[in-house]
């Protein structure tokens, strides 16, 4: 193999990504790795460098499909940074929604921690509350 062209252990190493996404990623069409004559993969530079991408992308929580849209957007030259701002604030919000929605449970949680005892005895707010479907949260 020549050295502009690497096998699929060599981009998962020096992409960080193990094989087995790389192939999903093949599969799912993000990327579209040369076959040689004996059918096995051959990646080229722009490869490792989209899958740098992709995996950097993932790492910050994208969607595959955002990941989708944000290669397509980064290959393409007549791009509006506009685009690229819309499907990242779009991720912001999701992000925030989370991290609302983790506080709440953190509040509930502890709120409930430090209504038990955690002593001896069998009563507990904390099963009382998982038990009711949750209608003694305490969320603000």
């Amino acid at each position: 193999m020549s050295p502009a062209h690497m096998t699929i252990g060599e981009v998962a190493g020096r992409s960080g990504l193990p094989a087995k996404t790389i192939r999903y990623y093949e599969d799912i069409g993000l990327i579209r790795p040369l076959r040689g004559e004996n059918g096995y993969r051959s990646f080229r530079e722009s490869d490792l460098h989209k899958l740098a991408f992709l995996g950097r992308a993932r790492a910050l929580g994208f969607s595959i499909e955002d990941c989708r849209t944000l290669l397509e957007l980064y290959e393409d030259n007549a791009r509006e940074s506009a685009q690229v701002k819309q499907v990242a604030q779009q991720h912001l919000a999701q992000i925030e929604e989370k991290i609302a929605q983790l506080q709440a449970m953190h509040e509930t949680l502890s709120h409930l921690v430090h209504a038990c005892a955690g002593d001896s005895r069998p009563d507990c707010p904390i099963l009382a509350d998982l038990g009711s479907g949750g209608s003694d949260c305490h969320t603000s």
